[in-house]
């Protein structure tokens, strides 16, 4: 599975209770549209350490890393190289 297919799985099944592609774009902000709030990043940042092996820095915990599956994917493959 693509890391854009366990992260968009992982934001629809934790966080819209669905499994319904259609639920959520790529490009959505979770903030903007209310589908994580700041504690839910926290959970979202766990989850891309443990799934993916990376480590998130305190400066990079930014909207432009965070805030929806585009930006998601973007800063994974930023990390993994």
């Amino acid at each position: 599975m693509s890391a854009r297919a366990k992260i968009k799985n992982y934001i629809l099944e934790n966080y819209l209770f669905t499994d319904d592609q259609n639920a959520l774009n790529d490009g959505d902000s979770f903030l903007q549209q209310g589908i994580i709030d700041s504690t839910g990043i926290l959970e979202v940042i766990f989850f891309l350490e443990e799934e993916f092996g990376l480590k998130v820095a305190d400066e990079e915990m930014i909207p432009e890393n965070l805030d929806s599956v585009n930006n998601l994917v973007a800063f994974v493959e930023r990390k993994k190289g």
